[in-house]
This record gives C-alpha cells, structure tokens and sequence, in this order.
C-alpha cells in the first residue's frame, strides 16, 4: 500500500466521487437488458439514426459480448479511476461521454458500440497528466505515455488487418484525450492553486509511479 500525508481535494458541485463506477454502472445494466431484450435496440446503426436517435447514447454503454464487456469495464474502472483522481469526476465525466459521443458521430462505422473510444479518451489524457505511470501492456512494464505510442501504433495496424475491432474509433478517441490532456496540464500549471491542485503532492505521485516502494 502507498500512503501519502495529503490528498487532493477536488471539488465538483453534485458530482459523485468514483464517477467512473457509475458509469460502469451504467454499461452493466445495459449488459443485463442486452440479454433480455437482445442487441439490436441499443446498437448504433447510421442507416436508422434519425429514427433511433438515443443509439448515439445507448450505444456507448452496450458490447457485443461477455469479453468485450469485461475488457473494458477493466479498463475504464482501472483507468477511469486514476485519471478521476487527477482532475475530478466532473472532467472525467464529461471527457468520456464528449468523446465518445463525437466518435459516434464522426465515426466511420455503419454499426457500432461499445465504451471503447471514451476509454481510449481516458488513456490519452493520462498519458499526457501521468507519463511516467508504470502500467502493464501485453505481459511488459511500461511508462504510461510509452503505452500511449504502443496502443496508437497498434490500433493504426489494425486498420489495415480486417476484424471486429474499432480501431479507428480507438485512434479518435486516443487523440482527443491527447487534446485534452495537454490542455488541462497547461491549464493546471498555469493554475497551481486552483481546484485543489498541490504541486508539491504531484511531484509526490510522480516519484511513487517511477520508484514504488
């Protein structure tokens, strides 16, 4: 266990701490009415948007399967959760769904769902608020914005190998968090006071992530 003598109070009006367990929530409810009433009600599907508009939300919450539900519930809680402990449940919140809903919108698939893009908006934002975080990818040890790199080349492969797999909207929503993240860091060192930012605990969790003891 790490332990630190302060932490980082954010505060956010009426926002629930933890957001991301709701949203995983959230993606778990729709799970359980895919089974009942299949798919198909919450699928994105471009030819049937001006009839089914609310797919532009329900798609985002809906998977196609048991091991796609399961990845990225991993990843968002995982993920979701650090990046909350950063800049809020507020941004957090509002940087998953933005995304997500913008690659629904500008993304080239005729069908789609799946939390992914708003994870890989997750990802990218961290990537740039918390470069030198160890996380595990494929079996390896690596800092986090190195991860960044690995997931966009692999995702920009995987365009040109046919599969199930959005790559595309990974790589949108991978570049929007880098957008993001780059903002907010400026933003945050520009306003070291401001919503309850320490610099001096930063530069704490910096040296924890590097040399964990």
């Amino acid at each position: 266990m790490f332990k630190h003598k302060r932490q980082i109070t954010i505060t956010m009006g009426n926002y629930p701490e933890f957001i991301s367990l709701y949203i995983a929530g959230i993606c778990v409810a729709v799970f359980l009415l895919q089974l009942i009433f299949g798919t198909d009600p919450f699928i994105l599907d471009r030819s049937l948007l001006w009839i089914r508009p609310w797919t532009l939300i329900t798609s985002i919450f809906a998977h196609s399967g048991i091991g796609h539900f399961l990845s990225n519930m991993f990843g968002l809680m995982l993920f979701g959760l650090i990046l909350e402990g950063r800049v809020g449940p507020k941004r957090t919140l509002w940087l998953f769904l933005g995304s997500a809903i913008l690659i629904n919108i500008f993304s080239p698939y005729e069908r789609s769902l799946g939390a992914s893009g708003g994870i890989y908006a997750i990802l990218g934002c961290l990537a740039m608020l918390r470069p030198k975080l160890i996380v595990w990818v494929s079996g390896m040890p690596m800092p986090m914005i190195l991860a960044g790199m690995f997931w966009a080349v692999q995702d920009t492969i995987g365009i040109f190998v046919p599969s199930d797999v959005g790559n595309i909207a990974h790589l949108i929503g991978l570049f929007i968090g880098v957008g993001i993240g780059i903002y907010w860091r400026r933003w945050f060192k520009d306003k070291p006071n401001k919503k309850g930012y320490d610099p001096n605990l930063e530069k704490e969790i910096d040296k924890w992530e590097i040399e964990p003891k």
